[in-house]
């Protein structure tokens, strides 16, 4: 007879409620599957009932007003559109080709131990006065790396605060508030804008179809972003977190064995890996930048205009691809790790493998975008709901501010910011496209609320890790800990991230090359 599993105490306080209903939750696949078969639903009453809105620019062919009604998703044509589409819907998702580009050379500088080096070789050449700041910089440089910044830095910042007499879970604290609250906080883009933008896209082409994605459209934004955090990191963790810290007692203390590669020095093949990535990377560099300005100007349209920068913000993605492929290449080949190009291919298709999840939550997701498209809804509902809020009269700032806050909600029950985007982008970004607000705008403002609530949900998939990392060191360190612990991270990052992003609109700043935080429908 099958014995029962031992059921898991539900933890007090508003954590532990947040835990318990958060597990309960399906798979966000599958809330993408329940959730397409609510559009379905909504889709048929809505065209029984004749729901319709006036599309804001567009005319028909007779100059009277385009009506936009609500299409039934059991419609024989949406029927028929949905199977014999199925294979173009999941490949023309937009998001898809863009993180796949990127992966692909992200994949081989991760594998060949550039990212843990370079991260490994900052954070213990840090003064001592300045190691938490060093740390939190690195920690939300480290979101170019993906994983390996969860794996490598956090667990090496404990060890490092350690070396310096410091509490090494309040470094533990600082990496992890760096690289998962920092999440969207960078000196440049990366992967997560090519994941982001291309929802984004999928959303806006609902009312202009002419819009095209830039990767660097937040690209000032979040570089104002780890500058504001920067500060917020040093100071919660100097002066709120390690005073509170109890000192680590001989019969608490868990069992802090590091890794080799933690522990040691860089090799010399390492450094000599190291400075063959910094050559890659300036060749990389000139080669875009002759490209930019050499004879026939391949990245930029010599007929000017607005369009001109569109080719060379386009070709980023691919530029980040080259760029991670020939640092990882240059630096395995200096040290060991790739011997030969069978070796980089490799590499590849284990960065592939690692996105095999992804891939199934893109299928559904692709599909519930396509299908809410189709039914009219997303379109409808944002001219009606931009209506409702104009009425209000709401300044766009605290319009903002309110968006911010729904999204750390949200972020609390599901941690995947693709998943939580790809929900919310098909109404709030026509819905703010209608009230002035750019869709680069729209994307910043749910990036800070995504990242502020992501250290204090245990939904998070590795918050497990960190709590694992933390028992390293200290044996009685739960779940309550670790969540008290980051509270505070994540008040003063909400906080500093909502006046961030309401100055910006109220000052009209521009959120990065070639984007504004304004729109206006031609």
């Amino acid at each position: 007879m099958a014995q029962t599993p031992p059921v898991t105490p539900r933890q007090p306080g508003i954590l532990g409620w947040i835990e318990y209903n958060g597990n309960r939750l399906p798979d966000p696949v599958f809330i993408f599957l329940w959730l397409i078969l609510v559009v379905v639903a909504i889709s048929v009453i809505a065209a029984l009932a004749g729901l319709n809105a006036v599309h804001p620019t567009q005319l028909q062919a007779d100059g009277s007003p385009l009506i936009i009604e609500a299409a039934s998703l059991l419609s024989a044509d949406n029927i028929q559109r949905l199977l014999v589409e199925m294979p173009t819907t999941f490949t023309h998702f937009h998001p898809l080709g863009y993180v796949l580009v990127v992966m692909l050379g992200a994949g081989v500088a991760e594998r060949s131990g550039l990212f843990a080096a370079v991260m490994s070789s900052a954070v213990k050449a840090a003064p001592a006065a300045l190691l938490t700041p060093v740390v939190a910089l690195l920690a939300m440089l480290g979101n170019l790396a993906a994983d390996a910044a969860y794996v490598v830095l956090i667990p090496l910042a404990g060890v490092v605060f350690a070396a310096a007499g410091r509490h090494p879970i309040a470094g533990i604290a600082a990496g992890f508030a760096g690289v998962s609250g920092g999440f969207s906080a960078n000196l440049i883009p990366g992967q997560l804008d090519a994941l982001l933008f291309g929802i984004t896209e999928a959303a806006v082409v609902t009312l202009d179809t002419s819009w095209v994605m830039n990767i660097a459209g937040n690209w000032y934004f979040i570089a104002a972003m780890t500058f504001i955090y920067l500060p917020v990191i040093w100071y919660v963790t100097d002066k709120m977190i390690e005073p509170r810290l109890a000192p680590l007692s001989a019969e608490n203390k868990g069992s802090a064995a590091i890794t080799q590669r933690e522990s040691d020095e860089l090799s010399d093949d390492e450094r000599k890996g190291m400075r063959r990535a910094g050559l890659a990377a300036l060749v990389v560099i000139l080669m875009w930048v002759f490209m930019c300005f050499a004879p026939g100007t391949p990245l930029i349209n010599e007929d000017g205009g607005a369009a001109s920068m569109q080719p060379f913000y386009q070709s980023l993605v691919a530029a980040f691809f080259i760029l991670f492929l020939a640092c990882g290449w240059a630096y395995g080949s200096a040290t060991g790790s790739v011997s030969t190009h069978r070796d980089v291919v490799r590499m590849m298709s284990e960065a592939m493998a690692d996105l095999s999840y992804y891939l199934v939550l893109a299928f559904a997701a692709a599909h519930f975008v396509a299908m809410f498209n189709w039914s009219n809804l997303g379109l409808i509902f944002a001219i009606n709901g931009a209506a409702v809020i104009q009425a209000t009269s709401l300044p766009m700032p605290v319009l903002m501010a309110l968006i911010i806050l729904l999204t750390g909600l949200i972020n609390l029950f599901i941690g995947s910011a693709s998943a939580k985007w790809a929900l919310l982008a098909p109404v709030l970004v026509p819905m703010l496209m209608l009230l002035g607000i750019s869709p680069e705008m729209a994307t910043a403002a749910y990036r800070v609320g995504d990242g502020a609530t992501n250290i204090i949900t245990p939904l998070m998939p590795y918050f497990p890790l960190i709590l694992a990392f933390c028992h390293r060191w200290q044996k009685d360190f739960g779940l309550g800990s670790l969540a008290a612990t980051m509270i505070p991270y994540s008040i003063w990052m909400m906080i500093t991230g909502l006046i961030l992003t309401m100055l910006w609109i109220w000052l009209g700043l521009p959120l990065g090359p070639g984007a504004v935080s304004s729109y206006e429908l031609l």
